[in-house]
């Protein structure tokens, strides 16, 4: 198949797409556009986004068509040799993982606006990216001729299939900042695009050392070339998106880029989604091998592609030295926080919440449902890392695991199951593994005692206060301040505030008698040892609720600490794992 992509006024946001398909021996063609991307597992709407769309034979003369599913083009072909489909898309979404078209750069993630013909998806493709003059190409890209045509620049590139055009995102621009360095044979390429002022020397040297760990886990590298695209925004944004060989990072706000927060954010995206070269674009789940665009492709093994590289994307950090302990026990305290503050771990398995991101994609949905395949994998990645060190006596960890499913799976393109992941584990340690499997990954066991298990194992213990506020701790709900309203936004179980009858989205007015304007926590601490009577607006109406503090603590803030009295043997284990003295 030939695609070309152009656009005439930028600020219409709307691209142009040719597509010729060739050697046509069927009296119908399916055309289809992809329903959701690679990296979000959940259905997307790409096909809102297209504007119009014709199709023509080699003639010119348009041929009869008609959509079949909100995706999906039949297209009367009988008699052609080829066809040609013209359409617009409107490119107006800015994210790691979209589509975008602006007066300064073009922004193409071709999974979600290239159609695809699907009887030869597996068939050589290429590409034309047609811009301005003065406009570079940045991207994982296999440019094999550039024209200048009318004050415009042609970019023509290659790709084996439509799998590996789906999976090569790329920004042009003139106004893209870029640098490169070289490890162990393999060319690293960092582009920014976006107002950005990148500490070349600090950004090469902090990649080059946890890109260097990474590869001590697998030895070697999957790609000969590598591309991290970076949007940098004006404004507060994090996302990442992994592809095979590259990635994007959309980050904000611009002017915090080289200061110690965001840049500890975007090192952590950085490292998750290099990391991601190996787990999910190699070591693949069983159900996405190969990727079916069409519809939704099930799996139940989040917590491995997702969960486990949430964990090493930031234990890389710390292992390399990159991380402070305070930078990664802090990052490590915040799964926790967000594990125990979620009251849904006791209803839905990590298991089935991966399988249902397709249902409700990575909204909260309703209250209490579900957990998150991240922060849930993570924790499980942390707890079997230390279960294998302590069975194995040190000699293995979850890095002998990772290398083995990608020496036995990635490299061999076979996709693993979840009873896969086991396997190898229960051979490593020469134990069965059927209660974590049964009761962690697939029940809803609490993660706690083993949680305290695998920490004591390295010498760290969690620190547990109450929470910051007040009526979070001792009356058992969260809100939300905005614009001079007070929201609630999540409710414990069995808290004093639910069985008080405070609802979620009521709207806190009056405490006691007195209004609250964004000051909750300021007058539920001066009224601290007396009943609470909040005045709120359920759907519209105004109630009364009557709130006594309890003597149980219900949310908590937990901390990673270090244990003042250790073993030899778990300072040790410490430094087996973090490469650290104690």
């Amino acid at each position: 198949m030939y695609y070309k992509i152009s656009y005439e006024n930028p600020n219409t946001h709307y691209i142009d797409i040719e597509c010729r398909i060739d050697n046509i021996t069927s009296d119908y063609l399916e055309l289809q556009l992809p329903v959701w991307r690679p990296g979000r597992y959940e259905l997307g709407n790409f096909a809102k986004n297209i504007q119009k769309l014709t199709i023509y034979n080699a003639k010119g003369k348009e041929l009869k068509h008609n959509k079949t599913s909100k995706s999906t083009w039949r297209v009367e072909t009988k008699g052609e040799k080829s066809c040609t489909v013209i359409y617009n898309y409107y490119a107006a979404e800015l994210n790691a993982g979209s589509t975008w078209l602006d007066h300064q750069q073009l922004y193409v993630n071709p999974v979600n606006c290239l159609l695809y013909c699907t009887h030869n998806i597996n068939s050589a493709c290429s590409l034309q990216v047609v811009v301005p003059e003065t406009y570079r190409l940045a991207g994982a890209l296999n440019i094999t001729k550039t024209d200048i045509e009318n004050s415009k620049k042609i970019y023509t590139c290659n790709f084996k299939n439509f799998h590996e055009l789906a999976d090569t995102p790329f920004i042009s621009s003139d106004t893209l900042k870029y640098n490169m360095f070289v490890l162990d044979g393999i060319e690293f390429n960092v582009w920014f695009q976006g107002e950005c002022k990148p500490d070349w020397a600090k950004i090469i040297g902090d990649f080059f050392i946890f890109i260097n760990e990474q590869l001590l886990v697998f030895k070697k590298f999957p790609v000969e070339k590598y591309h991290f695209l970076v949007q940098v925004l004006p404004y507060n944004f994090y996302h990442g998106v992994e592809h095979e060989s590259s990635t994007v990072i959309a980050i904000g706000p611009s002017y915090n880029l080289m200061r110690k927060e965001l840049y500890d954010e975007f090192l952590g995206v950085s490292s998750h989604e290099l990391f991601h070269t190996w787990n999910v674009k190699n070591i693949r789940p069983f159900e996405m091998l190969p990727y079916k665009y069409d519809t939704e492709n099930y799996a139940t093994t989040g917590y491995i592609y997702e969960g486990i590289t949430t964990y090493y994307g930031d234990l890389m950090l710390y292992r390399s030295g990159i991380f402070s302990d305070t930078d990664y026990f802090k990052t490590l305290a915040g799964q926790f926080q967000k594990h125990l503050d979620n009251p849904g771990r006791f209803n839905h398995s990590v298991s089935q919440s991966s399988f249902d991101t397709w249902l409700d994609g990575y909204q909260p949905g309703v209250p209490n449902r579900k957990v998150s395949i991240y922060t849930e994998g993570c924790l499980l990645a942390f707890i079997a890392d230390a279960l294998i060190r302590k069975q194995t006596h040190n000699k293995h960890s979850l890095d002998t695991v990772m290398l083995a499913l990608y020496n036995d799976f990635g490299q061999k393109n076979r996709g693993y199951t979840q009873k896969d992941y086991q396997h190898i584990i229960e051979n490593i340690t020469q134990n069965k593994w059927d209660i974590f499997f049964e009761d962690l990954i697939n029940g809803t066991h609490s993660y706690l005692p083993h949680l305290t298990e695998a920490l004591n194992y390295f010498g760290l213990e969690l620190s547990v206060i109450p929470a910051k506020r007040p009526y979070e701790s001792f009356l058992g709900f969260k809100a939300l301040e905005i614009d001079n309203e007070t929201i609630v936004q999540s409710i414990l179980p069995n808290s004093v505030a639910e069985i008080a009858g405070l609802c979620l989205k009521d709207k806190i007015i009056g405490v006691n008698g007195f209004e609250i304007r964004n000051n909750l926590n300021e007058w539920c601490n001066y009224f601290w040892k007396e009943t609470f009577t909040l005045k709120v607006i359920t759907n519209g109406q105004t109630r009364e609720i009557i709130l006594t503090p309890s003597k149980e603590m219900y949310y908590k803030n937990y901390s990673i600490i270090k244990n003042n009295n250790i073993s030899h043997e778990q300072a040790e284990n410490y430094y087996k794992w973090s490469g650290r003295k104690f």
